[in-house]
């Protein structure tokens, strides 16, 4: 199972990629990690809101984990809860098991490797919580999606999914290179490669991305939407700098050809260590991006 880490996509979120088929998942693990602990602010708020809508859950699934860090993240938030990370990369469910040791909560971790939702059918008995990050829109039919996550709930259980919010923006309007508003238009086209993506999708089904209209339409009770932001002010820490420059590179490749002349030349500068305009070097680099999280129920 993939996903990238939003509805920006400009960067392997807490489970991956957009060409998952031909990514080697133990060489992007530490990628992968980096971005989800640089996430956690964002996770933790997101969590103590969940602990009102879905009090004291018993089992807790994170699905389409990746690497574990936001499945230990709940480990952490809901410390008599088991968690199950569920994904289709075994290699990074081996580094979640090792996560989940190293951090002390290892006798209530487990793993399920597997194609999603297909693998949830393998948990030994329902879900009282279950997360979504940013891994249903790379299923082709959402809904059905959806319907079959609501299926492996509990009577009174949560499912919560992170999808969409606001695209993350590392850079000033006007960085005194190049034209102005260069990450609007690299937006712009990764609007386009994600449709692509869309399209491409097995079975794909084309939907209004209502969110709650697509869960109520699954038979669950949508119950609340709230959007988390991330706010990571210049100067950047030295792990943050890291997390811009590797987003802008994978950006760079993927999306690149779609940009004109003038804004590829831009954006190399961006990423040359030796240009005094790079990320690497420039102070006005921040770290600024939204995501949006809707819970509902599976009726009692």
């Amino acid at each position: 199972m993939a996903h990238d880490h939003h509805h920006q996509h400009d960067h392997p979120g807490p489970g991956h990629d957009h060409d998952h088929a031909d990514v080697d998942w133990a060489d992007m693990a530490p990628l992968l990690e980096a971005q989800a602990e640089l996430y956690t602010p964002l996770y933790r708020q997101a969590m103590a809101w969940l602990a009102r809508e879905a009090p004291e859950p018993g089992l807790v699934v994170d699905v389409g984990s990746g690497p574990g860090v936001v499945s230990c993240l709940f480990a952490d938030a809901f410390p008599d809860a088991r968690v199950v990370a569920a994904d289709g990369a075994g290699p990074l469910l081996d580094r979640a098991r090792d996560r989940a040791d190293r951090l002390g909560v290892g006798d209530r971790f487990g793993t399920l490797t597997g194609d999603l939702p297909g693998v949830l059918g393998e948990l030994d008995y329902p879900a009282d919580l279950m997360w979504a990050s940013q891994s249903l829109h790379h299923l082709g039919d959402q809904r059905a999606a959806l319907a079959a996550l609501g299926g492996h709930l509990a009577p009174g259980g949560t499912l919560a999914i992170l999808e969409g919010g606001l695209p993350a923006r590392f850079l000033p309007r006007d960085i005194g290179i190049g034209r102005p508003g260069l990450q609007a238009r690299m937006h712009a086209v990764e609007e386009d490669s994600f449709a692509e993506m869309r399209a491409s999708l097995s079975g794909t089904v084309a939907e209004t991305e209502d969110w709650p209209a697509m869960l109520t339409s699954a038979g669950l009770k949508h119950t609340g939407t709230r959007s988390f932001l991330l706010d990571l002010p210049a100067p950047l820490t030295d792990e943050a700098r890291a997390y811009v420059t590797t987003s802008l590179s994978r950006l760079r490749d993927r999306v690149g050809d779609g940009l004109d002349a003038v804004d590829r030349a831009t954006l190399d500068r961006l990423l040359d260590p030796g240009d005094e305009a790079s990320v690497h070097r420039r102070q006005d680099v921040f770290v600024l991006v939204a995501h949006t999280v809707y819970t509902a129920q599976r009726p009692s």
